[in-house]
C-alpha cells in the first residue's frame, strides 16, 4: 500500500508519448495549442485611429493654430488620405489609417466644428488617439506561445492572422468501463437486486472539463470474459479507466484480468478513505486507472488522480488547490488521509469548510449537496480542530 502523496507523485511520472492533430481555429477552443501563433505582420499593421474626430498636424497647434479647415473625410477601411496643408484637419473615424502628415487625433467631444471648421476646445497631446503601426507585435515575433490553452481572445489572433487550421495536442482516446453484475444500462428497469450504470458517467462528465472524449464499455464479472474484454480495449485506446472489481471480492477480477494481459502494475491500494483499493498500472501503450465501484471512492480518485493525470498529458496547469477552515471538530483515528465531503462557504474572503453527513462511499446521492472535499492527513491524534487549515479539492 501507498501513501496518497507518493500514489500522486507515481501517477503523474507514468505518461504516454503525446501525439498532434490540426483542427479548425473555430473548434479548438479548450484545446492545448502546439505550435506558435507568429504575426504575419505588424499589430497594428498601420497608423490606427482610435477616436473619431479630426486629425491635425501637431506642429500648427503647438505654433499658436486652434481652428483648423476641414479639408475632407476618412473613414475606416478607405485607403489613406493626405492631409494637403498643417492649416486642414480631416475628419477621421475609429479604427481608419491615419492620413499622411497627421500625427494626432482629437476627439468630435473636444471640438466645435462650424461653417466647415473645426476649434479645438481642450488642451491636447501629440500623438494622442492613435494607436501607432507595430507598438504591440513587430510581424515575425510569437503572439501566443504553444503550450497555452486555446481561449476566446486566441481564436481571435489566429483569425487576425488568417490560421485557419491549429495544431493541437491530440486528445488520448479514452475507454471508460464498469465492472459488475449488478449493473444495467440507464434505460433499463432494475430487478430489486439490481442498479443502473451511474460511476462511469460521473468519470466522463469530470473529464470533459478538459475537452476529453471518452467511450463507455461494460465488463460482467468472469474471468475469461474481463481478460477477453481488456485486450481489446488495449489495442484500441490510450487510456482505461475502471470502475468497480479492483477489491478484495472473489469477482474483482480486473487486477488479474489485467496481469495475464501484460499490464503492469505499478501500484495497488493506496492510505487513504474513501479510494483505498485504487490500482494503476500500464504497458506501452496505455495507462490504466482501475478505482473502486464505490461511488463516491470512483468520484474522489477520478478528482485527485486521473484529472491531474490527464492535465499534465495536455500540458494543463495544475492549479494549487485552495486552503479551507474547519467549521467543527473532526475525529479520523484509522492510519489513513481522510477525504470528507464538505459545504463550504465564503466569508470575507476566507473559506470555511463543513462536513456533510453521508451513508459511506456508497452514498453518492450525498454528492449533490457537496462542494468538494477536504484532504485530512493521518495524525496520531485523530483530532482535527475547528478553525485548522486544510487542502480543498472542488468538485
Amino acid at each position: 500500500m501507498v501513501s496518497v502523496e507518493e500514489a500522486l507523485h507515481l501517477v503523474l511520472e507514468n505518461g504516454i508519448s503525446t501525439k498532434i492533430e490540426s483542427v479548425d481555429f473555430q473548434a479548438s477552443l479548450g484545446r492545448i495549442l502546439a505550435e506558435d501563433l507568429v504575426a504575419e505582420r505588424d499589430f497594428p499593421p498601420f497608423d490606427r485611429v482610435t477616436m473619431d474626430g479630426v486629425a491635425i498636424d501637431f506642429s500648427a497647434f503647438a505654433d499658436g493654430l486652434k481652428t483648423f479647415k476641414m479639408q475632407e473625410m476618412q473613414a475606416a477601411g478607405d485607403e489613406q488620405k493626405t492631409l494637403e496643408s498643417n492649416q486642414n484637419c480631416i475628419e477621421i473615424m475609429t479604427g481608419a489609417v491615419l492620413p499622411k502628415n497627421t500625427d494626432t487625433v482629437i476627439r468630435y467631444e473636444d471640438l466645435e466644428i462650424e461653417n466647415g471648421f473645426a476649434t479645438i476646445l481642450a488642451e491636447i497631446k501629440p500623438n494622442q488617439n492613435v494607436h501607432f503601426q507595430g507598438h504591440d507585435k513587430l510581424s515575425g515575433q510569437v503572439l501566443v506561445r504553444k503550450g497555452k490553452v486555446i481561449s476566446a481572445s486566441h481564436v481571435a489572433i489566429a483569425a487576425s492572422i488568417g490560421k485557419q487550421d491549429l495544431a493541437v495536442l491530440a486528445l488520448p482516446k479514452i475507454a471508460i468501463a464498469s465492472s459488475g453484475d449488478e449493473l444495467v444500462g440507464i434505460s433499463e428497469v432494475p430487478l430489486p437486486h439490481q442498479i443502473r450504470l451511474s460511476n462511469v458517467f460521473a468519470i466522463a462528465a469530470i473529464l470533459k472539463k478538459v475537452k476529453a472524449e471518452v467511450d463507455i464499455f461494460h465488463i460482467h464479472d468472469t474471468l475469461d470474459g474481463s481478460i477477453s474484454k481488456i485486450e481489446e480495449l488495449l489495442k484500441n485506446y490510450d487510456v482505461i479507466i475502471f470502475s468497480g472489481g479492483v477489491s478484495m471480492g472473489k469477482k474483482d477480477f480486473i487486477p488479474q484480468a489485467l496481469a495475464e494481459n501484460n499490464v503492469k502494475e505499478i501500484f495497488h491500494k493506496i492510505a487513504q478513505k474513501p479510494g483505498k483499493p485504487m490500482w494503476f498500472g500500464k504497458n506501452d501503450t496505455t495507462i490504466v486507472f482501475a478505482l473502486p465501484g464505490n461511488p463516491v471512492s470512483t468520484y474522489l480518485c477520478t478528482i485527485k488522480y486521473v484529472l491531474p493525470w490527464l492535465k499534465k498529458y495536455l500540458g494543463i496547469l495544475e492549479k494549487k488547490t485552495p486552503s479551507v477552515i474547519l467549521t467543527e471538530d473532526i475525529v479520523f483515528k484509522p492510519k489513513l488521509n481522510y477525504f470528507l465531503q464538505v459545504k463550504i462557504q465564503n466569508d470575507k474572503g476566507c473559506l470555511y469548510a463543513t462536513p456533510l453527513k453521508h451513508n459511506g462511499s456508497g452514498d453518492f446521492i450525498s454528492l449533490a449537496d457537496a462542494d468538494g472535499f477536504i484532504e485530512l492527513p493521518f495524525r496520531e491524534s485523530g483530532l482535527f480542530l475547528k478553525g485548522e487549515t486544510v487542502e480543498f479539492f472542488a468538485i
